[in-house]
């Protein structure tokens, strides 16, 4: 396996406030025997507030095996809850789609074997690229034809919907607390699933309590009317945040800190007196972290191999 970071964006073409030295990037786990493979990029959860270690580079690993080109993207997010994204990480995720179509050749990607793979706020990331793709333009000469549209989605216990069931955070740090009924509307992803969305995979656990499982429901009932290829698994339990739910999750194997990166820069700012984030965020930073223990459950950590024989059979049948 060669492993390779790729930054996706020139010092002069990014900007966020509260980057703090960060710039978003792609890491690259990648055969290296001059077979052309389809490539997988994964964006983690963290509801647009950090990059979880815990749905990155053990996801990019398990597509690594199953023959792909595998990509962790860390993207832009709110860790100081003080400077809402709107667009941004959209355009990240939409960077690194033509960055590495623009490298096909480099990394042995077929051009139309493009997926996403995205897990909580990280799936709808990845969903919001899907059904707003057209609207994200590039001004670079170097991407700027080149198409940023997903070849085929894996959504992982998603954030969908603004409305009822919407899990409010991610939204908040998206848009910002009183965002215009517009931008709210624009990111409820339902609403703006079309014939031309890419085919999708999605599950979610039926006890999820922080996203509820409607989030799933509404996009997958979309793609059904638009006539969106789409497979949906509900499995019967798991907490919200399960990533591969097998062995090497529960062990916290195959979770290298790179997607922190933004967050300890924000971090070291806040201990130096910098920056004054929030009160109740200034406690979290100041508590020691606690450790969670998991258990594997295999009903749920099949879903790799459901995903891949969904994108293969798709992309089949589109040959």
């Amino acid at each position: 396996m060669k492993t390779e970071t790729y930054r996706i964006w020139k010092p002069e073409e990014y900007f966020y406030k509260h980057a703090f030295g960060f710039v978003p990037k792609l890491n690259g786990y990648l055969h290296d025997d001059g077979l052309e493979r389809p490539c997988m990029i994964v964006a983690p959860g963290g509801a647009y507030c950090v990059v979880s270690p815990t749905e990155g580079e053990l996801v990019a690993r398990k597509f690594y095996e199953k023959g792909y080109q595998a990509f962790v993207l860390t993207y832009t997010v709110n860790v100081l809850w003080m400077a809402p994204l709107k667009l941004q990480p959209l355009r990240d995720i939409s960077r690194a789609v033509r960055y590495i179509r623009s490298h096909a050749g480099q990394f042995q990607v077929p051009p139309d074997q493009v997926a996403l793979c995205g897990f909580s706020a990280g799936g709808h990331l990845c969903g919001s690229l899907c059904v707003h793709y057209g609207d994200v333009p590039d001004t670079d000469p170097e991407y700027e034809n080149v198409s940023n549209r997903p070849d085929a989605a894996v959504l992982c216990y998603p954030v969908i919907t603004a409305g009822e069931k919407a899990h409010r955070d991610s939204f908040v740090y998206l848009l910002g607390e009183d965002a215009p009924q517009e931008e709210v509307d624009y990111m409820s992803l339902e609403k703006h699933v079309s014939k031309d969305t890419p085919p999708a995979f999605v599950w979610a656990t039926a006890t999820d309590e922080s996203v509820p499982v409607e989030n799933s429901e509404y996009y997958v009932e979309a793609c059904r009317r638009h006539g969106v290829p789409c497979a949906f698994h509900m499995f019967s339990r798991g907490r919200h945040g399960l990533s591969l739910a097998d062995e090497d999750w529960a062990e916290r194997i195959h979770m290298d800190t790179y997607p922190r990166e933004q967050m300890l820069s924000a971090v070291h700012k806040v201990r130096a007196g910098e920056v004054t984030p929030p009160a109740e965020l200034q406690a979290i930073f100041e508590e020691q972290p606690k450790e969670q223990k998991d258990q594997a459950i295999p009903e749920v950590a099949v879903w790799p191999e459901l995903a891949d024989a969904f994108i293969k059979s798709v992309w089949q049948k589109e040959r």
